[in-house]
């Protein structure tokens, strides 16, 4: 794990170079993640849910076919049905829910996973407890990315 680069200035968590990823020390079992961000061109994140199944912040643009590897993709696994990135520089958001191994991803308003089973855990991974509650892992260690919210909301 890289250095400590994260920084907050005027509310938005930054990472302007590559270093450590982030990870909460609450564990979640179901839930709804919403989070907004933004990528610098060539830059590649993402968001680790339960710390196991990563979602994919890469610069894809939208005339590019769409991969598990690419923007919204659940990576290595799940292909989303289009890539739905606004571009680099521009606050985007995902909005996620993840029930058991079922998961939807919208992506600036539009579904691009609906419900799908993630059959097993990203590269990644802090671990291979697919049935246990894991935190929110934010990757820090591709690139510049920005958050300015992350909000999680347990499922009913």
């Amino acid at each position: 794990m890289g250095e400590n680069q994260w920084i907050v200035k005027d509310g938005v968590l930054t990472s302007p170079k590559s270093g450590a990823n982030l990870i909460s020390d609450q564990k979640f079992t179901d839930f709804k993640l919403h989070v907004e961000f933004r990528y610098q061109k060539g830059s590649n994140s993402g968001v680790y849910l339960r710390g196991r199944h990563e979602v994919q912040i890469e610069d894809s643009s939208k005339d590019q076919h769409p991969s598990s590897v690419l923007f919204s993709g659940i990576y290595g696994f799940l292909t989303p049905s289009e890539i739905n990135a606004l571009g680099p520089n521009t606050w985007q958001t995902f909005d996620i829910t993840l029930i058991g191994r079922m998961v939807t991803v919208v992506v600036n308003g539009k579904t691009v996973i609906t419900n799908q089973e993630i059959p097993g855990i990203t590269g990644g991974a802090l671990d291979s407890n697919e049935g246990e509650p894991g935190p929110i892992y934010i990757q820090g260690d591709h690139g510049p990315i920005e958050f300015k919210k992350i909000v999680i909301t347990p499922a009913k």
